[in-house]
């Protein structure tokens, strides 16, 4: 199994519900390493580069809309093969998908108002990683377990 690292973003709804660390603690109690991590108001432009490729979709305006409407906590993630386990720890992007026990099926209503972005594939983490993260923002650490919880 390889390690990678994966990008993820609480949304604004999950710090005006006040859900960010029951979220963050699912993330860390699955074994992904935090090597990344802040809270910032995303610009429009890099809003628009984040989700270019549903530019000519009809919810690309709300989409931006959302992202922008307030704070979100992106994160730098790391474990072995992180994008696919961050993706089934998040479940489906359609909320009436999202089974409960996943954070979007516990959370979300709306598919919308998604409350957690994950990377699709190691491709896009990459880009997503070079968007919101200098590489001297990232701190590569070990906890003496070999990431092994």
């Amino acid at each position: 199994m390889a390690v990678e690292r994966t990008f993820s973003m609480m949304k604004p709804g999950v710090l005006s519900r006040r859900l960010a660390g029951e979220i963050l603690s699912r993330i860390e109690r699955k074994g992904f390493d935090i090597i990344g991590m802040k809270l910032m108001k995303i610009p429009r432009s890099l809003a628009q580069e984040h989700y270019a490729e549903h530019r000519e979709k009809s919810f690309f305006g709300e989409l931006v809309d959302y992202i922008t409407s307030g704070p979100v906590i992106a994160m730098i993630l790391e474990g072995e093969n992180a994008v696919q386990m961050l993706r089934v720890l998040c479940g489906p992007t359609r909320a009436v998908e999202a089974a409960p026990g996943t954070i979007r099926g516990d959370y979300s209503m709306h598919t919308q108002l998604n409350i957690i972005h994950a990377s699709d594939s190691v491709e896009a983490a990459r880009r997503e990683i070079g968007l919101f993260f200098k590489p001297e923002e990232l701190i590569d650490w070990k906890d003496g377990n070999n990431g092994w919880i």
